[in-house]
């Protein structure tokens, strides 16, 4: 979900600016009142997207062999309220959570991932979970708060965390509907000009609007996978809409949407409401986690050297949500995340947060697995547009976290 993504406080507000997740920073500096707690990653005012990129920057970290700072793990156990959910951000963790503490899905369920992830946390996440169940919809999925109708953003993160848990989402039903069964309502049928795709959710109509934050996420969470997706072998045949019979077509379905939407420009697109498109980074490194994910990597090739090529100045800007984003996307691809684009993508997300306890030594040799000749030109589509910093902005304004890439979703 976009810097990241997931890819946001209202993740409903998010879709309808292209976010993947919550907004990877909602100001562009701490508020004067309030002083950045120690542990945090980054620099921005952590009251929209606090633990949602302390968990992404703690999971690409852990993917990536490095050992966190202690006190950045107990900063993400520490926001936790006694019932097991997470909100956001509280600037003062002793005290207790009260009804002014807006504590949402999305937030912790990527706790929960990370926290599990790096293990030594089971009476917590076990509490999160609980508190997920508890709050599940009768079609069997979630909205971003509590009691919100169902969005597939909010229910795929937490399909993640269930799995991370050690949970069988499929288990996992309210009304006797499980997070599959709601995921399958949001995917769009093979007979339309956007085949395959989610929907972030219906409109008051109950219409479907295809949506490749809402997409990306969906795919991922269709296979029972996580924020960290997963790199499968090379599926033999390209991803095609097929009626689907279970939540892995529609899976597959939605990667053959994400491949025709990046087959053109190898980038996905976002656009404010009355703003020329702009291209979509956090959504675009989605993508290519979520065709890694189902044995479509490579088509996501293109995709890959385009943020190799551009993302760079929209990471430094955006954050360590967003240098996790680039990393998750990169290692479930099978890209060098040491040398990606010509940046060490470890090296610069260690630099946002507290010094790491341990360090992983980079590869001599690339890591990507896949051949030259599996790859597209990525095209040089460069810069970072001011459109993300007044996406920003807008997101802050409405009480919304993250832009998903970030989801935009991170």
């Amino acid at each position: 979900m976009n810097v990241v993504r997931r890819s946001a406080a209202a993740l409903a507000a998010i879709a309808v600016i292209g976010a993947a997740a919550p907004a990877v920073a909602a100001s562009p500096s701490p508020s004067a009142s309030a002083a950045l707690p120690d542990g945090l990653y980054g620099t921005s005012d952590p009251k929209y997207d606090g633990v949602w990129r302390q968990s992404l920057a703690l999971l690409a970290q852990h993917q990536t062999g490095v050992t966190p700072a202690a006190q950045a793990v107990d900063w993400l156990a520490g926001q936790q309220c006694a019932d097991g959910s997470f909100a956001p951000f509280r600037a003062d963790a002793t005290k207790d959570c009260d009804a002014k503490v807006m504590a949402d899905t999305n937030s912790t369920a990527a706790a929960v991932q990370a926290l599990a992830a790096l293990g030594g946390h089971g009476a917590a996440t076990g509490q999160a979970v609980t508190w997920l169940k508890s709050v599940q919809n009768k079609d069997g999925g979630w909205g971003y708060s509590a009691g919100g109708p169902s969005d597939a953003n909010s229910t795929s993160v937490v399909i993640g965390a269930l799995a991370a848990a050690g949970q069988q989402p499929e288990q996992v039903t309210k009304g006797g509907k499980s997070p599959y069964d709601a995921l399958q309502t949001f995917a769009l049928p093979c007979d339309g000009t956007d085949a395959g795709a989610f929907a972030f959710q219906p409109d008051k109509k109950g219409k479907l609007a295809a949506n490749a934050d809402a997409t990306a996420a969906a795919v991922v969470g269709a296979v029972g996978k996580g924020l960290t997706g997963s790199p499968e072998m090379p599926a033999a045949d390209a991803a095609s809409c097929k009626d689907a019979d279970g939540p892995g077509q529609a899976a597959q379905n939605g990667a053959a949407y994400l491949t025709k939407a990046l087959a053109k420009t190898h980038h996905l697109t976002t656009a404010l409401p009355g703003a020329k498109p702009q291209p979509d980074y956090g959504n675009t490194a989605d993508a290519v986690l979520a065709l890694a994910s189902v044995g479509q990597g490579p088509k996501a090739a293109g995709a890959v050297r385009w943020l190799e090529a551009n993302a760079g100045p929209w990471a430094k800007q955006a954050g360590p949500a967003a240098y996790a984003e680039l990393i998750l996307a990169a290692k479930a691809y099978g890209a060098n995340v040491h040398d990606f684009g010509g940046q060490d993508l470890v090296r610069l997300l260690d630099a946002t947060g507290p010094k790491p306890a341990a360090t992983a030594v980079p590869s001599a040799t690339p890591a990507s697995g896949l051949a030259a000749d599996q790859q597209d030109d990525a095209g040089s589509n460069s810069g970072f547009g001011a459109w993300w910093i007044v996406g920003v902005f807008l997101v802050a304004g409405i009480g919304i976290g993250f832009l998903l890439s970030a989801r935009n979703r991170k």
